[in-house]
């Protein structure tokens, strides 16, 4: 038998390629597939199936790019309607090699959700290890806000029935094989254990040892953010996305280039650090950490508009096109490498102010026209904070930027400093001028011995 476990690097997303004699299945294939074309070639066997587990609502599905290549049948659950591939019913069997294939419904993260269980009949009947896509991870659960709040409690007790109707009962000894890893936004507190079984989970999953009624109470109560990239993937992944067949291949470009680009509307994106972004960067750039793409560049980038990058180094390009690509983003027109061309073509550049704790807390003691500006999440807001900073999460500062003060000094803080330029990068497209990155944010903060307030 053939197991090998895909990690879509960023966005935490796991596919699995699974093979017998001289067939192979693809579950939840990612948009740049030729990984799969490579280990199919590799082990001398052909892709006969790819199994969607559910409407993916964080990247673009590769199910028809792998399609195309290999000519594999996409199978996936009864809702939504899908405009390609084959309707599965529960139940259903399928069999690859000496694979016994079996599709599970299970409702709740979505209504369509499937899980596909795997029996090794050289063995048994019995299931060896199952394919739970975003109902069932390690230590965690899926989400079940998809459906808005009038769904929410039936989605979760769709989840429970699910989970402990249709999946525990395969067995404690069954490996857990589920869409996401730690760091995802599908779950809330994903282990970062990479392996688990059914048994495990039941065990030592916390949200397992609830009953139903807490379960579905926490489930409903919870508080995820929804990127506004989400109803691009929902579309992309009901109507099938572009076939492109390759990464876009952004050129090397010229200042010159570079700013007639931006002159027809293009989007720059500054994956440097913080610091240096702060230091100079090109005017009106989004400045988003290379990690930080999979997580919140679709909160700021549009899919009508070209992208331009600006990067550190040129082996960083691949991974930005890839990250992007994931996303749907394919309008990638060109880079530039850091901004040293940029000025010595005397190009205009713009700067933000940088401040350490102990600056920060100087400014704070003495200013009274200091906003600071807490851009982390809910929960970590909630968690701790410093006392008469506002808070708004970096995703909605754009929907909401008139709840900042426009006349006064403004200081941006995050937990470390890379959300928190990404924020003060959109404040300053805004028209405010007198914009300040904390480096090192609250970790620094806490560091230096300054007070915090808890909840």
């Amino acid at each position: 038998m053939i197991y090998k476990r895909i990690n879509a690097e960023g966005l935490a997303h796991l596919s699995y390629f699974i093979g017998s004699e001289n067939e192979a299945v693809i579950i939840d294939p990612r948009r740049d597939c030729q990984i799969y074309i490579d280990i199919a070639k590799q082990e001398d066997v052909k892709i006969q199936y790819i199994f969607e587990t559910h409407r993916n609502e964080d990247y673009v599905i590769g199910s028809l790019e792998l399609a195309q290549l290999t000519g594999a049948e996409i199978y996936h659950g009864p809702w939504p309607d899908f405009k390609y591939g084959h309707k599965l019913k529960d139940g259903q069997e399928f069999y690859v090699g000496n694979l016994k294939v079996f599709a599970i419904h299970t409702p709740g993260h979505t209504p369509g959700c499937m899980s596909y269980a795997f029996a090794d009949l050289t063995s048994g009947e019995a299931a060896i290890f199952v394919c739970t896509g975003d109902t069932l991870f390690v230590s965690d659960v899926g989400r079940t806000d998809f459906g808005g709040l009038e769904k929410r409690r039936k989605w979760s007790e769709n989840l429970y029935n699910s989970i402990f109707n249709k999946l525990l009962p395969l067995g404690d000894h069954v490996i857990l094989c589920p869409a996401h890893g730690s760091g995802s936004v599908c779950g809330g507190n994903i282990a970062k254990r990479e392996w688990s079984t059914l048994g495990l989970e039941r065990l030592m999953n916390p949200l397992l040892q609830l009953s139903k009624e807490q379960f579905i109470e926490q489930k409903v109560n919870e508080h995820h953010e929804i990127p506004p990239y989400f109803r691009k993937m929902e579309q992309y992944n009901l109507e099938g996305p572009p076939v492109l067949r390759n990464l876009p291949e952004p050129k090397l470009l010229s200042p010159t280039e570079f700013q007639k680009l931006m002159d027809k509307d293009a989007v720059v994106v500054d994956t440097r650090t913080p610091p240096a972004f702060g230091s100079a960067h090109i005017n009106g750039s989004y400045s988003i950490w290379l990690e930080g793409l999979p997580m919140f560049a679709g909160w700021v980038l549009p899919y009508d508009q070209s992208i331009l990058l600006v990067l550190k180094e040129r082996d960083q390009l691949e991974t930005v096109v890839r990250y992007l690509f994931r996303m749907g983003y394919d309008m990638i027109e060109g880079y530039i490498l850091g901004v040293e061309t940029w000025y010595t073509e005397a190009l205009p550049l713009k700067h933000l102010g940088l401040l350490t704790v102990q600056d920060l807390k100087t400014r704070l003691e003495k200013d009274n026209d200091l906003t600071l500006l807490d851009v982390r999440s809910d929960e970590e807001w909630n968690s701790e904070h410093i006392e008469g900073a506002i808070h708004l999460y970096v995703g909605h500062i754009e929907e909401h930027i008139n709840k900042i003060l426009t006349d006064q000094t403004t200081a941006v803080i995050c937990r470390i400093g890379t959300r928190a330029s990404l924020g003060a990068s959109i404040l300053q497209q805004k028209g405010y001028t007198d914009i300040h990155v904390v480096l090192g944010g609250m970790v620094a903060w806490q560091n230096a011995g300054y007070t915090i307030t808890k909840q």
